[in-house]
């Protein structure tokens, strides 16, 4: 039987915390090699987010599926969603992504200026995901099968897992702005040119964006309840 092995709270806030924190110097104090650094590194990320954009689509697309079922908490009938073709297709979705070697963690710390701030996000939306999926995977298991206590347990701490996967899809909502916001800093289409043109900056962040990835609605639970 698989065990549980909660997330803390504090964990998950600290992972998008440090997600979100400004990376790298600021346009206007930076030397010209540094923004140069920092413009290439911003190409390779771009990339990265163009080459993932489908399958991520597709976890998007799935997950929005299954929201609906664990929104507001786990209902009494624990099978109505262990057992749905959305939840599972879902789980599966998280899963199976697998990052550029640029977005992954091995090549964060080389990372600079805006780059940097969007190759977090990235690994937060997919470490957040892929870990809820798993652990509330477990938690059906717990609920179905296991004694009494121990599915009471499993129950109190599914909400941790819910917002873990509503926590992800905010993550990867953030990109698209955070994607705008460095191109613009670091020279926008003038500095780019054909490397990074703002027809395509656009197009990124319109598909990692609030009306793309954003789960609706709210999460509607929280550890405890």
């Amino acid at each position: 039987m698989r065990t549980l092995r909660p997330i803390a709270a504090a964990a998950i806030v600290c992972l998008l915390a440090a997600t979100v924190a400004a990376c790298g110097s600021k346009g206007k104090s930076a030397t010209p090699a540094a923004l140069k650094l920092q413009r290439e590194d911003l190409v390779a990320v771009s990339r990265a987010l163009s080459d993932v954009q489908a399958p991520i689509a597709r976890e998007v697309v799935a997950t929005k599926a299954a929201w609906p079922l664990i929104a507001n908490g786990l209902p009494a009938e624990i099978t109505t969603v262990s057992r749905s073709p959305q939840a599972l297709a879902a789980a599966a979705s998280a899963a199976r992504l697998r990052l550029p070697a640029v977005l992954g963690e091995a090549q964060a710390r080389t990372l600079t200026g805006p780059a940097s701030q969007i190759s977090g996000l990235v690994r937060s939306y997919a470490l957040l995901g892929a870990r809820g999926w798993k652990l509330l995977d477990a938690s059906f298991s717990q609920i179905e099968s296991a004694s009494p206590a121990n599915a009471r347990f499993a129950r109190r701490n599914a909400p941790l897992y819910i917002e873990s996967i509503y926590d992800a899809h905010f993550a990867l909502a953030q990109i698209g702005k955070k994607l705008l916001a460095g191109y613009e800093k670091l020279g926008g289409a003038g500095d780019f040119g054909g490397a990074l043109t703002q027809a395509e900056v656009n197009a990124l962040a319109a598909a990692y964006s609030d009306a793309s990835d954003r789960l609706h609605p709210h999460v509607g639970v929280r550890l405890g309840s």
